[in-house]
């Protein structure tokens, strides 16, 4: 007999919605599996399981409200890079360690549609890593080999969905975030495009790189949590555009695609580096089911420029000198963040300002070399979930950023350009590691990348159970 955690998320807001189970009750059951498997897993920075049950409690008393989101009472979490107000803050850092006394716009969107937090994910220091082992908690490890990484930077929020800790989650994806963790334990991960989801009430960082996003073990989910997070507030630079009335991304995940013009590539875009069969192999049964579905798959050319990487890596270190740390502070951050703000802190003004036009033109050129083809795909990943500790590399930061390029090579591009972009789960290793590929899309179509992802999801049926015996 399956366990609360064994349905999705939407089946258990509905099992909510139709009194068979109560918010408090599934809060519980997530509450109870934390205890016991989170020390292994390493997902939450701090479990709030008292707020949790208010939270619950409050939801099993507005379930009649008309107008409620399908996912009302369930359990999906926010990021430790989110402000929650009033809930102790950390960012993965030793250096910080705050209260923040209101809520960031993504949160104030969770909470308006009833989705319950049972603590907060972890995350590596500043979400700068494609790693998440962070100096204040243990590191975030793929349940299907805790050996490995669940990645990062959202590696917290994707190991509680694959472990059974959490529904779904929200997570924030700078240069794949998102993306990788995805595909490192086998979800759903959608990186939204730029101005869809809000990053307010702060102001958009250098290059406008981070966007937030869901993390969930089906298409379904994801495309609800979307729903909920998606929206302007006031004061948004560049919001997205709304969708047409009546429509949603929920919606899209139940509709069929009209036949698409698929362009593939699998040359890694960001450094050039060699690819793990088993992630290329994934790449081509993609495309053989792709074309086998009815659409138009051809080869086009990788199209970014080679000198993409040295801007990249100039905004990356500006990003992080951008974080306002104090002497004490500046002592405290792990080697990889204070030789990126070395690095960052000996950029000019106009060098950065450069930078960012160049890069600018570099994503615009791109949009325009690939706008003859609806759909894009590309592995998610260069190399499978790597060993914890393999990539971080305390006594050569240098050589720590270039492994986290080689392991990531096709996700911060498209940061870069603001597309849309989907990790979706196709493939298992002989050694049981889940494998992801790459959907991109054009800026403000996630509805086609959504129900295009389904359509791959329906045909290839994705296992989204959790580990044996857990």
């Amino acid at each position: 007999m399956a366990q609360l955690h064994d349905l999705t998320a939407l089946e258990q807001g509905q099992a909510i919605a139709r009194r068979e189970v109560s918010a408090l009750e599934l809060t519980e059951h997530y509450l109870a599996r934390a205890e016991l498997l989170d020390a292994q897993v390493g997902a939450f920075a701090i479990r709030t399981p008292e707020l949790a049950r208010e939270q619950a409690i409050k939801a099993d008393a507005d379930r009649d409200r008309v107008g409620l989101s399908p996912l009302h009472g369930v359990v999906i979490p926010p990021k430790d890079l989110n402000s929650w107000a009033g809930v102790r803050c950390r960012m993965g850092s030793q250096a910080f360690d705050f209260v923040p006394d209101a809520n960031d716009y993504a949160v104030i969107r969770m909470r308006e549609a009833g989705f319950v937090f049972v603590g907060k994910t972890n995350t590596p220091e500043f979400g700068l890593p494609a790693y998440t082992e962070s100096d204040v908690g243990p590191p975030a490890r793929t349940p299907w080999d805790l050996t490995r990484s669940a990645g990062g930077s959202s590696g917290g929020a994707a190991t509680a969905v694959a472990s059974g800790l959490a529904a779904a989650a929200v997570g924030s994806d700078g240069g794949g975030s998102i993306r990788i963790p995805a595909s490192c334990c086998g979800l759903v991960g959608i990186k939204p495009s730029r101005g869809r989801i809000s990053v307010g009430p702060s102001g958009e960082a250098i290059g406008e790189l981070g966007v937030q996003g869901p993390l969930a073990r089906t298409v379904a989910d994801a495309a609800a949590v979307l729903d909920a997070l998606s929206g302007s507030f006031i004061g948004d630079r560049s919001p997205a555009p709304a969708l047409p009335r009546g429509a949603s991304f929920l919606q899209a995940s139940q509709q069929e695609p009209p036949r698409l013009r698929i362009g593939r590539f699998a040359t890694p875009i960001l450094v050039p580096t060699a690819l793990d069969p088993e992630c290329l192999l994934a790449y081509e049964r993609t495309s053989s089911l792709l074309e086998h579905l009815g659409h138009r798959v051809e080869e086009i050319a990788m199209p970014f420029d080679p000198e993409l990487y040295a801007f990249f890596e100039m905004l990356w270190s500006c990003l992080a000198a951008s974080i306002p740390l104090d002497f004490e502070q500046e002592q405290q951050v792990t080697p990889l963040t204070r030789w990126l703000r070395s690095k960052g802190n000996q950029v000019t003004g106009p060098e950065l300002a450069l930078a960012v036009s160049a890069l600018r033109t570099l994503a615009r050129k791109a949009m325009q070399i690939t706008s003859d083809v609806d759909v894009m795909l590309t592995p998610t990943l260069a190399q499978l979930p790597p060993l914890i500790g393999a990539l971080r590399d305390d006594a050569d930061p240098a050589a720590d950023f270039a492994a986290q390029c080689d392991f990531t090579p096709f996700t911060s591009p498209f940061n870069l350009t603001g597309q849309p972009a989907i990790s979706v789960p196709v493939q298992w290793t002989t050694a049981g590691l889940p494998v992801g590929v790459q959907l991109i899309g054009r800026m403000y179509d996630e509805i086609t990348l959504i129900s295009l992802a389904a359509q791959v999801e329906t045909a290839q049926p994705w296992n989204t159970r959790h580990p044996a015996n857990w």
